[in-house]
């Protein structure tokens, strides 16, 4: 009988030879700083990732001084000793990955500080994402063995592990191939295709203080109110007013790790009519009162520092 067993093809793709590989993710931080923070610094025989989410941060490295601000990275190489803190002046939200990788284009990194484009800033928050489906999203923004949930989302660490591959492979291809991928310079503000949107939100962003109705953005966009309300929902996800909402809550949280204000002066700077009504809203969106929130803040930076 004649055996017809396919035989392998001599052309048939093979596994590609890896550029980067993670052997281990060992921790994910996102950090709340307060604008007066400061961890006195470590080393470690692993790779660390610093990623300036919002504000401004100053770290070392081996003794030099980086000042890195919104939409910055930085990497130290293993056995590399550095530290972090605020620049005195703003707070800042910083995302700290530290992994192990024994890859040799892993060289590239060292030394290296660059501004991440949109696509960049797309994938970590896919990873982000992959990492809230394996480990607990406590107050202290950890992410750590400890606190792995008792049923993680099935892949979910599988795709934490290819996403940060993607993520490192992408900064490699937009620093070698400058033709083909652009670097953006811009904020990590979030911004959308339609330029329409964007000035809506840019006067959204502008008029916190002030009291906005979705009549005064029709009237300055000459948009009719029907139109405003599906255009802007189909677009970005949040209704108008829960977008305004998310902005000042943000910057609420800013205003209070910066600690120049008092609770009374933020919610007059946001445009809440009082303080009281500025507690209501803060601790329905953060979980938390004001007052609470800052002490979980200040109560998390002593425990990662000492």
């Amino acid at each position: 009988m004649k055996n017809n067993q396919q035989k392998p093809l001599d052309n048939q793709l093979k596994r590609p030879d890896m550029l980067v590989e993670i052997e281990n993710i060992i921790t994910v931080y996102y950090n709340e700083f307060t604008k007066s923070y400061y961890f006195d610094g470590e080393k470690h025989d692993f790779w660390e990732l610093v990623y300036v989410d919002k504000g401004e941060v100053e770290v070392s490295a081996d003794g030099m001084n980086y000042q890195l601000s919104e939409g910055d990275i930085i990497f130290h190489r293993p056995n590399e000793f550095h530290t972090i803190g605020g620049n005195g002046i703003v707070a800042s939200n910083v995302l700290v990955i530290s992994f192990v990788s024994h890859s040799p284009v892993m060289t590239f990194f060292e030394k290296k500080i660059m501004k991440l484009t949109e696509n960049e800033r797309k994938i970590l928050g896919s990873f982000i994402r992959e990492s809230k489906r394996v480990f607990v999203d406590d107050l202290g923004r950890l992410y750590q063995e400890s606190n792995r949930l008792a049923s993680p989302v099935i892949g979910a660490e599988q795709m934490m592990y290819l996403y940060l591959q993607q993520f490192l492979i992408q900064l490699i291809r937009v620093e070698l191939e400058p033709v083909n991928f652009e670097r953006s310079t811009g904020m990590l503000k979030k911004t959308f295709k339609d330029s329409t949107i964007n000035k809506i939100i840019l006067y959204l962003q502008e008029n916190m203080s002030q009291t906005v109705l979705l009549d005064d953005i029709c009237n300055e966009f000459y948009l009719s109110k029907t139109y405003l309300k599906r255009f802007f929902k189909n677009e970005t996800g949040y209704t108008v007013m829960t977008y305004l909402k998310v902005l000042r809550m943000e910057e609420a949280k800013k205003l209070i790790r910066e600690d120049n204000l008092s609770f009374t002066e933020i919610a007059q700077q946001l445009g809440f009519d009082s303080v009281h009504y500025f507690s209501t809203s803060f601790k329905k969106y953060e979980g938390l009162s004001p007052s609470d929130y800052e002490k979980s803040i200040k109560a998390y930076e002593e425990k990662i520092s000492s």
